[in-house]
């Protein structure tokens, strides 16, 4: 079983200073309002409803963090996964959209317990502006960043090569970065997204 299928709520928080103190490795999602953020932690955590989805796409405002239990040390876990609020949605007003940047921003730039960061671009729609602004504020942090093109099973496969590729190409100032087709639905690109993710948080852990 993956490490990442111990995963349960822990926190949520509308600012940074809510959030508990810098600890375990952190691996946070951030992407774009409706690019299958809140789908990808649920089939990544095998759970179907611990990352909330709104019905609504821009509407999700918290920092939500998943605790991974330490089975060796009961009370104390071995990461976090962070949900981040999810950006750029057309029908939210312009300051709260400043707001959630602010929040982004702030977290990238300042949390020391930052192990990677997941970032969710929906394949058929490929990076767009606000997709590079995250990678602005992603760059200079020197993490490393696996890149999901959710919604891969919409694309044939010579079609998702593709849009890897150009990903990587359009993405290359952020460094270490990572391209995968990804989907929730159909589960493409799930073992080697779960690998990634496991060997930022715990590497010695054999699931």
């Amino acid at each position: 079983m993956s490490i990442l299928h111990r995963a349960h709520f822990t926190i949520s928080a509308a600012q940074i200073d809510q959030l508990p103190p810098p600890g375990p490795p952190e691996v946070c999602f951030v992407g774009r309002s409706n690019a299958g953020k809140s789908s990808a932690i649920n089939v990544l955590a095998n759970q179907r409803k611990l990352a909330f989805s709104s019905k609504t796409p821009g509407r999700t405002r918290l920092i939500n963090m998943f605790g991974i239990p330490d089975p060796l040390s009961p009370g104390d876990f071995l990461g976090h996964l962070v949900d981040l609020p999810g950006y750029g949605y057309a029908a939210v007003a312009r300051h709260e959209k400043q707001d959630w940047a602010e929040i982004l921003g702030d977290y990238l730039a300042t949390r020391p317990s930052i192990a990677g960061i997941v970032l969710l671009i929906d394949i058929r729609r490929g990076v767009t502006d606000l997709d590079m602004r995250l990678a602005d504020w992603i760059a200079p942090t020197g993490k490393p960043v696996l890149a999901l093109l959710t919604k891969a099973d919409k694309l044939p496969y010579g079609q998702r090569i593709k849009a890897v590729a150009e990903v990587r190409r359009q993405l290359r100032e952020i460094g270490a970065l990572h391209a995968l087709p990804f989907s929730s639905t159909d589960r493409i690109g799930l073992p080697e997204a779960t690998e990634c993710i496991e060997n930022w948080i715990s590497p010695k852990v054999v699931p």
